[in-house]
């Protein structure tokens, strides 16, 4: 009965959502005049002339790309306590997220329309499109675990902060304690390996029916719980688990060990984008990839193509591509202003268009996380691809991963490192590089050219590490839980020296 009830009163919404993904220009027109109108009553806003701002190119040619960095003076006035910098309404809460080269953190502000109109009605759409395509799901009959960041709000003179997970913990409902475990007191400590211990003792004994957050820190969790209860897996646990969404990271690498550890032809598992800056997009079909949620209140996307990165930084470049006039299978950046108070804000993610009508994406990486040295444009999407088929023709499945250069000198040529550790080592480490090798061939044209006879590239050298590597690397540098991630591709060996070390 309450699962009818839900479809029964998210029937308009479903509606406006469908009418969207076949008019989606007309959603994002809205959203950019209302968020100019309110912009325009703001420092930023007053700076940059928002009131002669009429149409989008107006707006690309008025206002320059921003990165933290530039904005990062805006927000810091905010944090002092300013009102109607960014934003035109007062702004108390910030999401702390992983740094910049200059900052050990970034602090993303949280309008109430934000958290209200973004974050929490992605939430809501998340639950109305899965019971729309489940309706005899029993989702409601039990609770949701959700495993969030490590951080308690920190408070500043009314001004607050804190991981993600911990803003929205801290402001959901009264009543989502019902529905939800932990308690609010357990999601909030501090220190992960307490938490994870506390969450696995208590939800052992509790009707869990679904669970959410980035399956690499969830694993851990997951173990845990096996760990306390004696079980094989999970579904003896817990046997009415029927979801999990995921996010933050690609699922694929991760696949294998949940449907390990939940072997049910019920259990559903489903995508969302949730950023500290906004919630995005979300899978709503589950054989299909992710709809951009272009009626989500507050936010307007615009997309770089990634060969024209470097020069819309230097402010050479400033017509980018919107919902309007983008194309599939070309590798975006995504600049997004929102009701936060991020204006052309350049997110870090990148992304393909896998379809214009329904606008669908999947997030092929990082734009600094890729490898080019060589020339041989390695991004996460084909480095995820080339692992996934390695994999199954080796019967291996991959805990963790990283790759980075390996740079030519006077005796060898030039080659990419992975280190990898593996959950299930396949039987011939050998034919695992070699098929690994051959797939980033096969998906990749310029990694393939560079490969050609040895020409640049000689193949890739594979370094199995030690079964918690990665977790004591995370540990080391206080970065367990939350939307801590680790870096896939990069473009030096900072990374990989680090755990080589470890």
């Amino acid at each position: 009965m309450l699962t009818s009830l839900i479809r029964t009163l998210t029937k308009p919404r479903f509606r406006q959502s469908d009418d969207c993904r076949r008019q989606p220009q007309r959603y994002q027109q809205a959203i950019f005049k209302s968020l100019i109108k309110a912009g325009g009553e703001t420092a930023f806003g007053k700076r940059y002339r928002f009131s002669g701002i009429t149409a989008v190119n107006d707006f690309q040619q008025t206002v320059p790309l921003h990165e933290y960095e530039q904005l990062k003076p805006f927000i810091d006035r905010m944090r002092q306590g300013e009102q109607r910098v960014l934003w035109n309404t007062p702004v108390r809460w910030f999401a702390k997220s992983s740094g910049t080269t200059a900052d050990k953190s970034k602090f993303i502000p949280v309008s109430r329309e934000a958290l209200y109109g973004c974050h929490y009605q992605g939430m809501r759409d998340v639950l109305m499109f899965y019971l729309n395509n489940y309706p005899g799901s029993r989702l409601f009959h039990g609770k949701a675990l959700t495993l969030g960041g490590s951080h308690r709000p920190e408070i500043n003179g009314g001004i607050r902060s804190g991981d993600l997970s911990a803003v929205l913990i801290q402001n959901s409902p009264w009543y989502t304690e019902w529905v939800r475990t932990p308690s609010r007191e357990v999601a909030l400590l501090p220190d992960f390996e307490t938490k994870v211990q506390r969450i696995a003792e208590k939800a052992i004994t509790q009707n869990v029916t679904n669970f959410a957050g980035v399956p690499s820190w969830n694993l851990v969790l997951m173990k845990r719980v096996l760990e306390i209860s004696g079980k094989k897996n999970l579904l003896e646990v817990w046997p009415n688990m029927e979801l999990f969404m995921h996010g933050g990271i690609s699922f694929e690498p991760y696949r294998e060990q949940y449907r390990r550890l939940l072997p049910s032809e019920r259990m559903h598992y489903m995508e969302t984008y949730n950023a500290s800056e906004g919630f995005f997009a979300l899978q709503d079909d589950p054989d299909d990839t992710s709809l951009l949620l272009l009626n989500n209140a507050g936010v307007f996307y615009e997309f770089i193509p990634m060969p024209r990165l470097a020069d819309a930084l230097a402010g050479a470049f400033t017509a980018f591509d919107t919902i309007e006039t983008v194309q599939t299978r070309v590798n975006y950046a995504m600049v997004i202003t929102t009701n936060g108070g991020l204006w052309r804000y350049l997110i870090g993610d990148t992304v393909q268009f896998t379809s214009t009508c329904p606008p669908k994406i999947k997030i092929t990486g990082r734009t600094r996380h890729f490898i080019n040295v060589f020339g041989e444009e390695l991004i996460v999407d084909n480095a995820i691809a080339a692992l996934k088929a390695a994999c199954q023709a080796t019967g291996a499945q991959v805990a963790h991963y990283t790759v980075a250069p390996v740079f030519m000198d006077a005796t060898a040529k030039g080659a990419h490192e992975w280190l990898v550790e593996f959950d299930t080592p396949p039987a011939d480490m050998e034919q695992f590089a070699a098929r690994l090798d051959a797939e980033l061939c096969r998906v990749n044209s310029d990694y393939e050219a560079k490969r050609d006879n040895n020409t640049t590239l000689r193949r890739l050298a594979l370094t199995v590490l030690p079964s918690g590597t990665f977790y004591e690397w995370m540990r080391r540098r206080g970065k367990l839980g939350g939307q801590n991630k680790i870096p896939p591709l990069y473009n030096t060996r900072e990374y990989a020296e680090a755990l080589l070390e470890v």
